[in-house]
């Protein structure tokens, strides 16, 4: 209870003056204290985001919801309203524009795979037909790839003993993926291994990645049936997650690809 009371007293009154005061002794803002303060990755744009989250101006606020077309002029605004003088930190504009790249992309990368997981399967479209026939979208990715990488998977897969359905743990990674991607869960994984945008092709090396790890794990584990995979697929997520939580995270399968 104590720690509620604490989070609510700082974040309504008391960080909004120690802001002030910081910003009085060092001459710059809580941004641009930020970017010039931490690396290039999550460690500055997830500050980034909270510091614009919590602004109390609206100029600052807005630039969450920006377009990608209109990022420039958004950085612009927040120098205006912030009164940073471009001679006096030449590297803040480019820093910060990064930043929001990163941030509205993820947004925007969500409403993608969003959008792609309402697609209704339709059997008169070719393109359709050929996912189907290469066991789904992300395995078709996979396999086109990583394709040394896909086959050693599929041959676990098929193990007389240690084997699973690949379809099935294919669907299951996905929805994983989905559900992390939806959560924010992504959000450091993203902000370190794209230093712009993240588009479609990177949610697709994500579930790679997965699918690689979870090959290996499955493996190591040497479960005693297939009928333990829902406990086994409950410890990889975890561990996933586990992951995600270090600010230097890049969830990246990068051997053998072909981009």
């Amino acid at each position: 209870m104590f720690g509620y009371i604490w989070e609510y007293v700082y974040t309504s009154f008391l960080r909004y003056w120690l802001k002030w005061l910081i910003r009085q002794v060092t001459g710059t803002c809580e941004l641009q204290r930020i970017c010039s303060g931490h690396k290039p990755g999550a460690a500055r744009t997830t500050k980034a985001e909270y510091s614009l989250q919590s602004s109390k101006n609206k100029v600052l606020r807005g630039a969450l919801e920006t377009t990608k077309d209109s990022l420039e002029q958004c950085v612009d605004q927040i120098m205006k309203a912030k009164n940073i003088k471009p001679a006096k930190d030449p590297k803040f504009k480019e820093s910060l524009h990064i930043c929001l790249l990163q941030i509205t992309g993820y947004s925007s990368l969500y409403i993608s795979v969003e959008d792609l997981r309402k697609e209704v399967f339709s059997s008169d479209n070719p393109e359709h037909e050929a996912m189907l026939l290469k066991v789904g979208f992300y395995s078709h990715f996979f396999s086109e790839n990583y394709t040394a990488e896909a086959r050693q998977v599929l041959s676990h897969a098929n193990h007389p003993k240690l084997g699973y359905s690949y379809a099935i743990v294919g669907i299951n990674l996905t929805e994983m993926a989905y559900s992390l991607l939806k959560s924010g869960a992504l959000k450091p994984h993203f902000y370190n291994a794209v230093q712009g945008t993240p588009e479609l092709q990177h949610f697709h090396q994500l579930y790679c990645y997965l699918a690689y790890e979870f090959d290996k794990f499955w493996v190591a584990e040497e479960p005693e049936s297939i009928m333990q995979f829902n406990q086994y697929r409950e410890k990889f997520h975890n561990i996933v997650r586990t992951h995600l939580q270090d600010p230097g995270v890049c969830l990246t399968l990068t051997v053998g690809s072909k981009n």
